[in-house]
């Protein structure tokens, strides 16, 4: 018996619903009529009181449900189910980084007439999202241009139960009454939760819903979960349905996966199920493709090399940098070359090309194909020596092909391309630096900038990944420095003397040279501007008469 002032223990029963009879707890369950069932077993003339016993931790609810709790009828029953309740009962945050907020709700009925209201008494945008299906969402946009996306849905079924034995797996179906805070939990999937049990609700789990395949993949990967052994069965089974899934659903998988931890494992998964040539088709012919030297691993392993040793250089450059996760010399070295713009690398990844998806994700994506076209442009030299010329260019447009059959907007397929048609040229000016102590010259980053734009800096990075899975253990330590002092050099030029090296104020415009010179509109006007800007951050012009000088000069083809 605990003593005065000592914690009781926790309840077994806490988090569950119970049948009591004059005091005594006869049965439980996830569920009050599991419960009831349960008692009917041994007592059945009798009628049980059927209480839910709160979980042992309160769950720390985001504070607008309680907004949202306000403005809900009174007459109605609502549940949040699915993920947010998952990670409620983890302690962990509802959203995804660089991305929306997610919060599901069920109930009986009217669920687009009550996300309206919901959606009055926030302010908050509102659309019907399934009107066959009684299916309705909320956006609320805080100041920060973060998104909170609530959808209220009827159940799928009859009730409440039948819904929740209709998810996906286990750990997502569980549901929380809004008012009361009750659990709902008919499939066990807390105990799932403790035990990392990834488990499927039913045999047609993946039958029902191929993408899901992906899913209990990047589960696994976020939350280190172990899939059951027939959920992995199941999931083999339905690998051939996945190619019926749209284009746009295996795009969003995709994307959580590369946004979250572990992509390279999660890519090796698929992989080992069968389930990664419908996705990404053009991956599987890497594998077994070999490299010369200084690569120590075929184009497939280095591939997801690649990835993983992005993960961690983004990680240790991370704003909130944890100092243990840099446990090796190059990754304390990174830190002492170009850990001072951590923040601005942060900021970076926090702009959007798309509300729906990160930066972040695109990056690992474009990592995924920086070298796609290689078992495509494999050749042999005069000295029998393997190369890969142009692979680069094939590559940026097998990347912008697959970026299309993804359904990703025209800004992100125009990134991805960029990121992996340049993203040897850092390689290239590393390369250089270790041959001769000469650091790359104004025109060679203004000239990188000028091609790459923002995306500069995603290259950047994606070039260091790149140079650690060509090495692994191999790598000289002046190879990895001298790639930490380019990117230094062009990370340098990029936030600290961009108006000076990189986008100097206009000295012209288009009309001012049309004027002068007696120019018509055309292509020579913006090939001017650009001769004169590039001569203006090499610092060779710095007045107007210089630049018309310097216009006059390329027009005679005379040096000025």
């Amino acid at each position: 018996m605990p003593s005065n002032g000592e914690a009781k223990p926790p309840s077994p029963y806490a988090g569950r619903w119970v049948a009591r009879l004059h005091g005594q707890v006869i049965a439980q369950g996830g569920t009050p009529e599991q419960a009831r069932r349960a008692a009917q077993g041994s007592r059945y003339k009798e009628s049980p009181e059927i209480v839910f016993m709160p979980t042992t931790n309160p769950l720390n609810f985001p504070p607008l449900l309680d907004s949202v709790r306000a403005a809900l009828p009174d007459d109605k029953a609502v549940y949040l189910v699915g993920g947010a309740v998952r990670d409620l009962l983890l302690a962990r945050a509802t959203h995804r980084v660089g991305t929306a907020h997610d919060l599901d709700f069920s109930m009986s009925g009217e669920a687009i007439k009550t996300a309206r209201r919901v959606s009055d008494a926030l302010m908050a945008d509102f659309y019907p999202l399934d009107p066959e299906r009684d299916t309705g969402r909320v956006i609320v946009t805080a100041t920060d241009g973060t998104r909170t996306v609530m959808d209220f849905a009827a159940f799928r079924g009859p009730d409440l139960e039948a819904d929740l034995l209709g998810r996906d797996f286990t750990l997502n179906a569980m549901a929380v009454d809004v008012r009361t805070q009750a659990l709902y939990d008919p499939l066990g999937g807390v105990l799932d939760l403790r035990e990392k049990r990834l488990r499927q609700c039913s045999p047609s789990a993946f039958t029902d819903d191929p993408v899901r395949i992906l899913r209990a993949v990047r589960l696994a990967a976020a939350f280190g979960f172990h899939i059951q052994p027939e959920t992995r069965q199941a999931m083999k089974k339905a690998v051939k349905l996945l190619p019926n899934v749209s284009a746009e659903r295996q795009r969003d998988e995709l994307f959580r996966i590369l946004e979250g931890p572990q992509p390279a494992t999660s890519l090796r998964a698929l992989d080992m199920l069968g389930a990664l040539a419908p996705v990404l088709p053009e991956l599987t012919s890497l594998k077994g493709v070999a490299q010369p030297s200084p690569h120590v691993s075929d184009v497939w392993t280095h591939t997801l090399s690649t990835l993983t040793y992005l993960e961690m250089i983004l990680a240790v450059l991370a704003p909130d940098y944890n100092p243990d996760t840099a446990s090796d010399l190059f990754n304390g070295l990174m830190v002492m070359r170009i850990g001072r713009y951590r923040h601005q690398i942060g900021e970076h990844f926090n702009t959007l090309l798309n509300v729906n998806r990160s930066l972040r994700g695109l990056l690992f994506l474009a990592a995924l194909y920086h070298d796609v076209a290689k078992p495509l442009t494999k050749a042999a030299d005069e000295d029998g020596r393997l190369r890969f010329w142009g692979h680069d260019q094939e590559s940026a447009e097998m990347a912008a092909a697959r970026g299309r059959a993804l359904q990703l907007s025209s800004d992100e397929i125009d990134r991805l391309k960029t990121i992996v048609r340049n993203h040897m040229r850092i390689l290239h000016h590393t390369n250089w630096l270790v041959k001769e102590p000469k650091s790359p010259s104004r025109r060679a980053i203004y000239r990188f900038f000028r091609d790459t734009g923002e995306a500069g800096v995603e290259v950047c990075l994606l070039a260091l990944a790149d140079l650690r899975a060509t090495y692994e253990h191999t790598l000289p330590q002046n190879m990895w420095g001298a790639g930490l002092d380019v990117v230094r050099l062009f990370l340098e030029n990029w936030w600290e003397k961009r108006a000076e090296s990189i986008a100097p104020p206009p000295l012209l415009n288009g009309n001012d040279l049309m004027q002068e010179l007696d120019l018509q509109p055309g292509p020579l006007i913006g090939q001017l501007l650009g001769t004169i800007r590039e001569a203006q951050a090499l610092g060779e012009v710095s007045t107007r008469e210089q630049a018309f000088a310097l216009a006059r000069a390329h027009l005679s083809k005379e040096p000025p």
